[in-house]
C-alpha cells in the first residue's frame, strides 16, 4: 500500500483495568465529561447500587435472576464473581458500537481482562495503578464502602492483582490530584495505537 492512500482505521477495543483503588470509574467518568469520542461500555451487575449511582450510565443494575438469564444465552463478553456480586460485559453493545466504527472503552477488573484478551487477542489493554501498596491500601481505607472483613478481601486481592502487570499492554500511574494527566496518557496511548502502520482488527 502506498503511504500517501487513506488508511481506514479499525476501531479498538479498549480495556481499562486495575486493582479496586485505582480509579478506573473516575478515569472513565472524566473521558466521558470531555466528550471523548469513544463508546463507554455499561458493564451489568448484581450488586446494590450506591447512593451516586445511576443506572445505566454508572453500571446496569440487575438481579442475580436476569443476570443468570444472560449466562444461559450468551450474552455476556465476561464475567465473574467480585466480592461476591456478579459483574459482566454484554456482547450485543460491544458489537454494535465496534461496528459503528466507534473505539469502544470498556472498565474491566484484572480477572476480566484477561478474559477479554482471551476472546479478543487485539484488544489494547490498559493497567491503571497508583504509586505503591501502602497508597493503593490507604486509598480502599479510605473509600469507607464496606465492612472490615470485605476491606481486607478487596486489599488482599488488589496485591494479588498488582503482580498480574505483564499480561497488559501498557501501564499508568494514576498518581492523586493528576487525574486530567492520567486521562491524557489515555488518550496518547489511543491516538499512538491508531497511527500504527499494523492496526489491531477485533474480532468478536
Amino acid at each position: 500500500m502506498h503511504p500517501f492512500e487513506l488508511r481506514k482505521q479499525s476501531p479498538l477495543l479498549i480495556v481499562i483495568s486495575g486493582p479496586s483503588g485505582v480509579g478506573k470509574d473516575s478515569i472513565v467518568q472524566r473521558m466521558m465529561e470531555r466528550g471523548f469520542p469513544f463508546h463507554f461500555v455499561v458493564t451489568a451487575t448484581t450488586r446494590e447500587k450506591r447512593a451516586n449511582e445511576i443506572h445505566g450510565k454508572d453500571y446496569w443494575f440487575v438481579s442475580e435472576d436476569e443476570f443468570a438469564s444472560m449466562i444461559e444465552k450468551d450474552e455476556l463478553i465476561e464475567y465473574a464473581i467480585v466480592y461476591g456480586d456478579y459483574k459482566g460485559i454484554p456482547k450485543a453493545q460491544v458489537r454494535e458500537a465496534l461496528a459503528s466504527g466507534k473505539d469502544v472503552v470498556m472498565r474491566v477488573d484484572v480477572q476480566g481482562a484477561e478474559s477479554v484478551r482471551k476472546l479478543a487477542p487485539e484488544a489494547l489493554l490498559i493497567f491503571i495503578t497508583c504509586e505503591s501498596e501502602e497508597e493503593l491500601e490507604h486509598r480502599l481505607r479510605e473509600r469507607k464502602t464496606e465492612s472490615a472483613d470485605s476491606l481486607s478481601l478487596r486489599i488482599a486481592t488488589a496485591r494479588k492483582e498488582l503482580q498480574r502487570i505483564n499480561d497488559f499492554d501498557y501501564v499508568i500511574i494514576n498518581r492523586d490530584f493528576h487525574l486530567d494527566d492520567t486521562v491524557e496518557k489515555v488518550r496518547a496511548i489511543i491516538d499512538a495505537e491508531h497511527l500504527k502502520v499494523h492496526h489491531r482488527k477485533v474480532e468478536l
